[in-house]
């Protein structure tokens, strides 16, 4: 039954979202839509010297499910890398399209969203948040990089 995907923890985690709202000066931003329920995630981070997170804010307009994702995200992104955020993705993508055992390590409480690999139409919901936490990422890295030429260049 659909219900048994809202366990309490998933409720709990929905009803709590870490890390609401937006940064006032990011330095990359990720923006997913799950087009079928229309679930939202809007992610903002900065980044440390080692390309780690060092701030992060995410806009979350989803089903329980999309909301307890950003929930166990926004617990887990400050120090996270890009290879832990894309390793967390593909771990989870691979426990929802096929019996994979889910992300590990800092993203191992995504592994509660476990069941919704029997709901297919669910799953796009579910990845919002860690889809847009490695695209804001990806966008902070790319900004570091350009920046880091320039200084270089800049002192030729």
């Amino acid at each position: 039954m659909i219900d048994d995907l809202y366990s309490a923890r998933i409720l709990s985690l929905a009803a709590n979202l870490p890390r609401a709202g937006r940064l006032s000066a990011p330095e990359g931003t990720g923006e997913k839509i799950a087009k079928l329920c229309g679930s939202r995630a809007i992610v903002d981070v900065t980044l440390d010297d080692q390309a780690r997170v060092k701030d992060f804010a995410q806009d979350v307009k989803a089903c329980a499910l999309g909301q307890a994702g950003a929930g166990v995200v926004g617990e887990a992104a400050i120090g996270s890398t890009f290879a832990e955020i894309e390793a967390a993705r593909d771990a989870m993508l691979a426990m929802l399209k096929s019996g994979g055992n889910g992300p590990d390590n800092r993203f191992e409480g995504l592994r509660i969203l476990k069941q919704v690999a029997d709901y297919p139409a669910r799953h796009a919901s579910s990845m919002v948040a860690i889809e847009a936490l490695l695209e804001a990422v990806r966008q902070a890295m790319a900004k570091h990089h350009t920046n880091t030429r320039t200084r270089i260049a800049g002192a030729a």
